[in-house]
């Protein structure tokens, strides 16, 4: 028997599931939270095999709950069930642990076959986002800006001037000119601000501590 825990915001949506899940054979619901918080306490009191968890819920969001699930140690296999599939929602998700991902609109036997596969500890994929991951993996490695363009954008970020920097590396204007164009077109942004700002964000630099 796979015990189940269902989180949902929507109580027509975890009305609907636990109907169908309950009328399944080889299940059992134990219980329904509605928000993130609630499904985290109730992981821990009435430990599920799997926990259909809803990413958007007032107050803790679904992707919280996984990573505080996964803090405290909690055995219980989360099967992401949600309406979303961009990479923004799919990779955090799955990076934070959850076992696999599937939209609501899935048929009811894939629905079935997923939380039976995800108490197995399987991953469980829908088509879509499979495809989504598969296109990701497949995509170019984004460019990785070369030392004499780290070197140009430190100084840019310590408020130089294109002399100054030019000035302290010994090249010409024109040539850290042809950096910064380098680096704006690798990092896929328009200025020097907007530059260092992608720059920190992707942890190409890292904020100063001087004291």
């Amino acid at each position: 028997m796979i015990r189940l825990l269902i989180a949902d915001d929507h109580p027509v949506v975890r009305d609907g599931l636990s109907s169908m899940f309950a009328s399944a054979p080889g299940f059992e619901v134990l219980g329904a939270a509605a928000d993130g918080a609630a499904a985290v306490r109730l992981a821990q009191e009435l430990r599920p095999d799997v926990i259909l968890m809803d990413l958007r819920m007032p107050g803790m969001d679904g992707l919280s709950a996984i990573v505080e699930l996964t803090r405290l140690g909690v055995t219980a296999h989360v099967l992401v069930l949600t309406t979303y599939d961009s990479d923004t929602d799919v990779l955090p998700a799955i990076e934070a642990g959850a076992t696999g991902y599937l939209l609501k609109d899935s048929p009811r036997e894939e629905l079935l076959r997923g939380a039976r596969a995800a108490a197995r500890g399987e991953s469980v994929l829908s088509p879509t986002v499979a495809a989504r991951l598969m296109n990701r993996m497949r995509a170019p490695a984004p460019q990785v800006l070369s030392p004499r363009e780290l070197e140009v954008l430190e100084l840019v970020a310590a408020g130089n001037t294109n002399r100054e920097a030019a000035a302290r590396l010994f090249i010409t204007e024109a040539t850290v000119k042809s950096h910064l164009l380098n680096i704006y077109t690798k990092l896929g942004v328009n200025d020097r601000a907007a530059a260092v700002t992608e720059a920190f964000h992707r942890g190409l630099l890292v904020p100063r501590t001087d004291s």
